[in-house]
């Protein structure tokens, strides 16, 4: 369909030769076909650049980068953005897969409702087999019409997933956010931040099979200063408060985004449980 507006899905690789051709299928199979992907390699050592190169002439719906030297993740999904042509973005990781009508869906419900800035699927852990091996339960509070509600159902409520962040998004709404953060769990402060800007949906329907794996960069870098690292390379060696970084970044996320008083009052009271809850790692200072 000609009327169908572009959506950007962004595409950070680092060395992701083992899972990146199913990825790369399951993005270029939508059945919504007005996409395009650009893939940004973070200077990969292994097979990754002749795959993209190969599926690249292809499809020319692929714009493929290759940065010289390793930016960081952070940098790295962000810089995907900034390429972005389309109203509407998805990140895309390289060892996860989404249903055919991933986009279709999303982008159906977005178009109906201005009021959105999001819309995620149903979601899954699969293993490096493809079988499913954990089920996401529905999220709520996201699509509440109160700031403060969204803020904290994201950021103050135990045992919730960050999923969120792969969803479509509105890149008006994501370019007037910090996006990620070159510190350990900046998804959150991100899903935070758009939750302060509008609703999220979730689509009912499964259509998103987050891969675990051995290789998997939270298996492999189970420390959170080693996390830190991996966001942003130039953080190694340097001293660190994970726990206290956020929670100036979550403050800061409430200060920065466009809410009345009594919101912004609501979100910073909410952060009250925030402390609670992770106390103890505010207070060793890890």
């Amino acid at each position: 369909m000609i009327d169908q507006p572009l959506v950007s899905i962004g595409l950070p690789v680092y060395n992701g030769e083992n899972f990146l051709e199913e990825a790369l299928d399951s993005i270029l199979s939508q059945t919504y076909s007005n996409i395009e992907l650009i893939i940004s390699d973070n200077a990969s050592t292994d097979r990754t650049r002749e795959i993209c190169e190969a599926y690249a002439a292809r499809d020319d719906r692929i714009r493929y980068l290759y940065n010289e030297t390793n930016l960081g993740a952070a940098k790295n999904y962000n810089l995907l953005v900034d390429e972005a042509r389309g109203p509407y973005f998805k990140w895309a990781a390289h060892d996860d897969i989404i249903a055919p009508t991933f986009i279709e869906r999303c982008v159906e419900v977005l178009e109906q409702d201005p009021g959105l800035v999001l819309a995620y699927p149903l979601s899954v852990v699969i293993d490096e087999h493809g079988d499913i091996i954990k089920r996401f339960p529905p999220l709520k509070g996201l699509d509440s019409p109160s700031s403060h509600k969204r803020f904290a159902a994201h950021v103050c409520r135990r045992g919730v997933h960050q999923n969120t962040v792969f969803g479509v998004i509105r890149t008006e709404q994501l370019k007037k956010t910090r996006r990620i953060g070159a510190f350990s769990s900046s998804d959150r402060v991100l899903n935070g931040e758009l939750a302060l800007r509008g609703r999220f949906y979730e689509v009912p329907e499964l259509l998103f099979f987050k891969r675990t794996h051995p290789d998997a960069h939270w298996k492999k870098h189970q420390r959170r200063r080693d996390r830190e690292v991996w966001y942003d390379p130039n953080r190694a060696g340097v001293k660190t408060y994970p726990t206290w970084h956020l929670f100036k970044e979550h403050l800061r996320s409430i200060r920065l985004s466009p809410l009345n008083a009594y919101e912004r009052l609501m979100c910073r009271l909410s952060m009250a449980w925030w402390v609670r809850y992770n106390w103890r790692r505010l207070v060793s200072f890890s």
